[in-house]
């Protein structure tokens, strides 16, 4: 696999992953009832607890897409 192939193959998982995020983002903000109810189908968690964990969830997210895909993409975007 040649640099011009890697810094393609980055960009579009940072472009794809960041619209995963804002997605996850958005249905947390505007929709939160309704992924509450959904994952209360299948796990029974108090409220506070649902929030921590959907917190903690788009901070792990936001952790992981910087170090494995936005920090690749730009240092290989630097050395060509």
């Amino acid at each position: 696999m040649n640099v011009q192939t890697l810094t393609a193959f980055l960009m579009w998982c940072t472009i794809i992953n960041f619209v995963l995020m804002c997605l996850a983002f958005l249905i947390l903000a505007f929709a939160r009832d309704w992924a509450y109810r959904m994952h209360c189908k299948w796990f029974p968690l108090p409220r506070p607890t649902f929030d921590v964990i959907a917190y903690g969830f788009l901070g792990l997210y936001k952790f992981m897409f910087f170090f494995f895909n936005v920090i690749p993409y730009v240092a290989l975007l630097l050395a060509t």
